[in-house]
Order: C-alpha cells, then structure tokens, then sequence
C-alpha cells in the first residue's frame, strides 16, 4: 500500500512538473509553488512512513527470532528435565529392590539364628533332639560368654550398632577364644544390616582365614557373596559362589549359592 502511494506521489509531482507553462500561469507562482511544497512534504511523509514500517518490521522479525530460540532452549531444557526425572525414578527403583532384597537376607538370617537357639536350647534338655547339621557354640563361661552373649542380644533386638561395638570389643579382648569365630560372624552380619558391605566382607573373610573348617564358614562365604551384589560386583560374586559350592558343597549354603548364582547368570 505505502508502495502503491509513493509511486501516485512521484507520478503526481511528475505531471506538475511537466503542466503547460500557461495552465501554470492560471494558478499563478504562488500558488504552484505551494502545491509543489504539498506534494514534497506528503512525498516525505509516506517515505518516513515506509521506513518505520521497515524498521519495525526488521524489530518484529528479530523478535519472532529471539522468541524462536527462546522456545527451542525450553524445549531442550525440558526433554534433560524428563531424562532427569526418569534417572531418579530408575535409581529409586533400584535402591527399593535393594533394600527389599537387604531386609529378606537379614530377615532369614535372623530366622535361622532364632531356629539355632531353639535347637540349642532343645539340645540343652535333651541331647538327642539335635540334628546332625545344627550348630552349636563352643562353651564358654564367666566374662567370655557373658559379653558374647550381651553382643547377641542387641543383635537380636535389630541394635546392629550396639551389637558391632560389642563383638569387635570381644574379638579385640578375647582373639583365642574358641567364641571369637562366631563374633566375626555375626560383626559381618551386623555391619550388613547397616550397609558397610566392604567392613562385613574383611570380617568373613578373616573368619574364613582363621577357622575354614568352623560351622559358620560356608555361611561367610555366601555372606560375602551377598556383600558383593550389594556392592554390583557381580563378578566377584559369581567367583565367591564359585568358590563356596567347591569348598562346601554338602552345606545349605552351597545350595543356597547354587540358586543365586542361578539368578546372577
């Protein structure tokens, strides 16, 4: 349109120029001087004009352009966002599957304590009622027995802290006593239950270093197994298994290993 006015404005200006000098003359100089001054000032108005319509349309494209872009970083700052929330909910997952499988593990643990110190009991009245595979603890008595047994009973009560400062003070008071295998057993099994898998693997192992033929070594053994998953060293788990199924084959930990390395492949 502002095209369209220019050009009718030259085209206007054009034909003054070129009127015949007597249709002129009618008008007088004067007045063709005026009408010339008219057409100049609307000849540079329209031209102002078309030049903000270029100016703000040069702003207005900018703009669309800044606004594109702005649109584009939100689009990408919204699909890290998703990614993100995504990676949180996988590892939240994770973290509830290892904790289920951490309170089935102590869970059975505790279950099979609980079952030892029944059949200990019923073992105590009468000594035929005690299986074959049943352990048992070596006897012990005065200051030995009564801190052994202080350190069981906050095991039992699920105080896993009170229950490892207790067996790591016996085995540093008592390191010969014929109890001291068994405290490194249950000090690994404590340190599991409050997740220092690495601290739990030194105590079975040495365990398993100092007494290999003692009743709770092939339950180390699958111990560390299980420290080592939780820990997703899933190879030196599958060796563990390896090595616990070789070493005691006949156990109920060999065939507890046998279905967890089953479930690792």
């Amino acid at each position: 349109m502002l095209r369209t006015s220019f050009r009718a404005l030259t085209l206007a200006v054009a034909a003054l120029v070129m009127v015949p000098a007597a249709q002129a003359q009618l008008f007088g100089d004067d007045q063709a001087r005026q009408a010339i001054l008219d057409l100049r000032q609307r000849f540079d108005q329209a031209v102002e004009a078309q030049n903000r319509l270029v100016d703000e349309n040069t702003q207005m494209r900018r703009s669309l352009l800044d606004l594109q872009q702005q649109i584009e970083s939100l689009r990408g700052e919204l699909a890290r966002s998703r990614g993100q929330e995504e990676q949180v909910t996988r590892e939240l997952s994770e973290l509830k599957r290892g904790q289920t499988s951490s309170q089935q593990t102590l869970e059975e643990r505790v279950r099979k304590l609980e079952a030892d110190a029944a059949a200990r009991a019923s073992a105590a009245t009468d000594p035929a009622a005690a299986g074959p595979t049943t352990p048992s603890e070596p006897i012990a008595s005065g200051s030995e027995r009564q801190e052994y047994d202080a350190a069981m009973a906050k095991f039992r009560d699920g105080d896993f802290k009170a229950a490892q400062s207790g067996f790591a003070g016996f085995i540093k008071r008592y390191p010969r006593s014929g109890l001291a295998p068994s405290a490194l057993f249950w000090l690994g099994n404590a340190q599991y239950a409050t997740r220092d898998y690495k601290e739990a693997i030194t105590n079975f192992r040495s365990l398993l270093t100092a007494s290999p033929s003692h009743q709770r070594a092939p339950e180390a053994m699958l111990s560390i197994a299980n420290c080592q998953i939780e820990l997703k060293d899933t190879k030196a788990a599958r060796e563990t298994l390896d090595s616990l199924i070789k070493t005691y084959p006949q156990s109920e930990a060999a065939a507890a290993g046998r279905e967890r390395l089953a479930r690792l492949k």
